[in-house]
């Protein structure tokens, strides 16, 4: 079985060409339920560098299938056996204005669209540097 990847390496993810937030937005949270932007926005800003983009997609999809960590090695090959929007369509880029950067270990941190490291890091040469994609066409 073919495992696919969603994870960057040295890149920088800024914020869509479209997004409404011009600096970082903390995603709301809707009724008791904790939403894809809130999920991967705690994971990411708690644990700057500590998670790929693959562990943060799989932890989302975890939590909103109930999965027991018993559950998970066998869940996550079946989950990565087919491809994943990458998060460059995740909703922190799109529409909540965060910035994310993959290190070498293709390990991730938010910035706000506002912050110094945004800027500093949309400009660094030894980047890979993409946007985030459009909500629309």
């Amino acid at each position: 079985m073919k495992i696919h990847t969603t994870n960057y390496i040295d890149t920088f993810i800024e914020i869509a060409d479209d997004c409404p937030a011009t600096s970082g937005e903390i995603p709301p949270v809707k009724l008791d339920t904790k939403t894809v932007a809130n999920i991967q926005f705690e994971m990411v800003k708690k644990n700057p560098y500590k998670f790929t983009s693959d562990d943060i997609l799989f932890q989302v999809y975890a939590d909103r299938n109930d999965l027991t960590k018993s559950e998970y090695k066998e869940a996550r090959e079946l989950f990565f056996s087919k491809g994943q929007p990458c998060f460059r369509a995740s909703p922190l880029t799109k529409r909540y204005g965060w910035g994310v950067h993959n290190d070498k270990d293709g390990k991730m941190a938010i910035f706000g669209a506002e912050s110094a490291e945004y800027k500093k890091l949309s400009k660094d040469k030894s980047l890979k540097i993409v946007k985030a994609m459009k909500s629309s066409k």
